[in-house]
């Protein structure tokens, strides 16, 4: 009951501080998706056991260089990423008892494409339209969180058939179909409130997010036990760790502003 009521807890502050970075302004959406991506980067370099610091300042950068603020002369960012991004493989040919074909460099660029990209593109779906529109990011959470209780509670209560058990025993094929319900279900709602797209559109958008989101969770799943470990770490009470909390938005989210763009 205790480990309950504090993962509702925990969860309810969660959602709360999303939605409040999210509406203030898009000042405080930026800061809380950066500080967001570099706890996912922390997690993921503990995952893959990168030692690379230098993994912080590129992403850093990219996430810079997607960023609409007038005080950011993003040609000097240009400069700067371009250089910063190839110092590991430079770093590299220095070091005689390391090869420029190690590990190292490909879970380095491996971190980047998997963290730092995804972030990019999520900050950048508010802008679809030209202006900050909080709604639609706020609604890409919405089918993410409604789609996961609703997997929760089908797959906890009818659940028999396994997804996909060498990567993650618990998640069940009823579970799975509960999720796309809730997800398509939220869109519905949403459509008759926001006019911004039509239904169609924000049903294929549910679609997109839960059918990538549900890889993205396989994927991180598949990360974590390659690493022998139940979460990405303990930072969120009752949760485990925030890539816990992001893998299905880090991952459908570049889907979502390529289909954005698309229409």
């Amino acid at each position: 009951m205790r480990e309950l009521l504090v993962r509702t807890l925990s969860g309810l502050m969660y959602a709360a501080l999303i939605g409040f970075a999210c509406l203030y302004s898009k000042e405080t959406f930026y800061l809380l998706f950066y500080i967001f991506m570099m706890l996912c980067l922390f997690e993921f370099k503990k995952l893959i056991k990168l030692s690379y610091r230098w993994t912080f300042v590129v992403a850093s950068l990219i996430y810079l260089r997607s960023l609409q603020l007038d005080f950011i002369n993003q040609r000097y960012v240009h400069v700067v990423l371009i250089i910063s991004f190839f110092v590991p493989m430079i770093y590299q040919l220095f070091k005689s008892k390391i090869a420029l074909t190690s590990s190292k460099l490909g879970h380095y660029f491996l971190a980047l494409s998997y963290i730092a990209i995804p972030f990019v593109t999520l900050v950048r779906i508010p802008f679809d339209q030209g202006t900050y529109t909080p709604y639609t990011i706020l609604n890409i959470f919405i089918f993410i969180w409604v789609s996961d209780t609703s997997a929760y509670l089908v797959g906890s209560t009818i659940g028999r058939t396994k997804l996909y058990v060498k990567v993650s025993p618990n998640k069940t094929v009823e579970g799975a179909l509960g999720g796309l319900i809730g997800a398509l279900g939220a869109a519905f709602v949403i459509a008759q409130y926001n006019a911004e797209l039509s239904l169609i559109q924000w049903m294929t958008i549910a679609f997109i997010v839960f059918s990538f989101g549900l890889l993205g969770d396989l994927i991180e799943s598949k990360f974590k036990r390659e690493a022998g470990v139940k979460d990405s770490s303990n930072l969120i009470p009752g949760h485990g760790g925030f890539l816990d909390r992001l893998d299905s938005i880090i991952f459908a989210a570049p889907f979502v502003y390529v289909y954005l763009h698309i229409i």
